[in-house]
């Protein structure tokens, strides 16, 4: 067991290494949980479906470019140490997502709004491939072996508490402005925000001493000359990279997202809640559920990894279609009744910025239901001042915004409170299970690349691939209604939920085939 001042010196480097990564989790997710009002900044607004998927997309490409930060970042980890390696992310990540709140809309800049957009996601992606494998390796060579599940699930819980934090950001900022100064430059304040906190945890890192195992090993001379050989080179290392991949990480970060972005995006596309309601909804399912991270962390010491992280992945692949399918119904508006008496009608008008000499005409129709739900719809339309003609269908855009009642607020915070218990227990205990898969010399680079694999594609793609899946059933029931055909899905918005279930269930068979689960690596 470790003394007080030993334990006292590991609770510092924890928590210097946790805020870091804390706050590049908040810089990554403020544009995720941004993405409804970014597709209307950074692309053309005239198919506001496709924008929201190009949105998606560029979200997507932050996640798809981590491994690659994990080969450059990890390598130098390897060479030059842990420390140095991840301020430098750090910084890299802050000043992106700075940079991010600075772009010019679409609408001033045209396309190369969403190309700057789109390069500096990458530059976030690279930065985040490089900051994980670096603070999770940085804390487990401080921790005891017989406690490393427990310490290193302090560095888990820093990403569901960004998103948390990024979350609590929107609605502070929200709340402190009407919707129009939001939407029109307010959104910009979290992205700016973060430079702040950046500097601080710069700071912080700046005084922190090298991994002692790293050092240990560097002053004997067995450090590695070429990491990224010995890791993929070497036939055993990389049967071993393949396993935590296929055999862990792939289904594990599929139960990440689903569980936390998908969920985000679900309750504000699919169900059209109110941003500052969804947000909250999100908040206590992720408050409530963070604590497990430490729990599952906590057990993975005594009675192994594998098994936790397995049994999360199982129970998720089994309950995701009726936990989606209660969502929609606990926010859906087809069997409640309008109380036509409290309807309300709100219309302004003013100088469309975008097309001289036309105007645009808003109107916000309020409606209010017996349980005590309301539905908020705005349509925008340009119209010529002081003509009256038929406005094209194409200059009139329309959007809902439901404010559920408090029985569908806490049901839907319960659901996705259950779905964060799934990701406390597939990812609770993955970085002591990286970290004890390879050995010090090439530990950074090794676990960083499969870790990212799992997250940044297979777990990063999924809230594009979802929403298509489900875009893609609604379009084809919608077009069997109007063929008079049978429709070919009973529940279109469920079927999004395919791609994390087989991801998942593949890798649930792997990782019980070929996963031992026993022993702990010493060095």
């Amino acid at each position: 067991m470790t003394n007080n001042n030993e334990k006292k010196g590991l609770v510092s480097i924890i928590a210097a290494s946790s805020l870091g990564t804390l706050i590049e989790w908040y810089d990554f997710y403020i544009f995720g949980s941004l993405a409804t009002i970014i597709s209307t900044k950074f692309f053309p607004s005239t198919n506001p479906t496709a924008a929201l998927l190009s949105t998606l997309a560029t979200f997507a490409a932050g996640f798809v470019v981590r491994p690659f930060g994990a080969l450059f970042f990890g390598r130098l980890g390897d060479l030059i140490g842990r420390k140095y390696t991840f301020l430098v992310t750090l910084v890299i990540m802050g000043l992106s997502t700075f940079l991010i709140g600075c772009v010019p809309a679409y609408e001033t800049i045209g396309f190369l709004a969403p190309v700057l957009v789109l390069l500096l996601r990458l530059l976030q992606g690279l930065a985040l491939g490089g900051e994980y494998g670096g603070a999770a390796t940085y804390v487990a060579e401080h921790s005891p072996v017989n406690q490393r599940g427990f310490y290193t699930s302090w560095i888990q819980t820093t990403a569901t508490l960004g998103l948390f934090i990024s979350l609590f950001v929107i609605i502070i900022t929200k709340s402190s402005m009407d919707d129009t100064a939001f939407n029109n430059w307010g959104w910009r304040i979290p992205f700016w925000i973060s430079i702040l906190m950046v500097a601080v945890s710069v700071l912080i890192r700046m005084k922190m001493q090298e991994s002692p195992v790293f050092a240990k090993a560097k002053a004997e001379g067995k450090t590695s000359t070429n990491p990224l050989k010995e890791s993929f080179g070497n036939k055993m290392n990389f049967k071993f990279v393949l396993l935590a991949l296929f055999g862990a990480t792939m289904g594990q970060g599929v139960v990440w997202y689903t569980g936390q972005f998908y969920a985000l995006s679900f309750i504000q596309n699919t169900l059209s809640i109110d941003i500052s309601q969804a947000s909250k909804i999100m908040m206590w399912g992720l408050g409530l559920g963070t604590p497990f991270f430490l729990v599952f962390g906590a057990l993975s010491d005594k009675i192994g990894r594998k098994w936790i992280m397995l049994v999360g992945m199982l129970i998720a692949i089994f309950s995701y279609r009726p936990i989606y399918s209660a969502m929609y119904d606990a926010a859906s508006l087809t069997d409640k009744q309008e109380n036509a008496s409290l309807q309300r009608i709100e219309s302004t008008e003013e100088p469309d910025a975008t097309k001289s000499g036309q105007t645009l005409k808003t109107t916000v129709t309020t409606k209010v239901y017996t349980d005590g739900t309301k539905q908020k719809e705005t349509r925008k339309e340009t119209i010529f001042a002081g003509v009256s003609e038929v406005v094209p269908a194409t200059d009139i855009k329309t959007t809902k915004a439901v404010e559920v009642n408090s029985d569908s607020f806490w049901l839907l915070v319960l659901l996705v409170f259950v779905q964060v218990i799934f990701v406390t227990m597939v990812y609770g205990p993955i970085a002591a299970f990286l970290v004890e898969m390879f050995p010090v010399k090439i530990r950074y680079t090794s676990m960083s690349l499969p870790y990212h694999i799992g997250n940044g594609i297979f777990g990063g793609l999924l809230p594009a691939i979802a929403t298509f899946l489900a875009l893609r059933a609604t379009q084809a029931n919608e077009a069997a209604a109007k063929a008079g055909t049978t429709l070919p899905y009973d529940k279109p918005f469920l079927e999004g939920l395919w791609y994390p279930i087989i991801i998942a269930a593949i890798c649930f068979v792997i990782g019980a085939l070929y996963i031992h689960g026993k022993g702990k690596r010493e060095d």
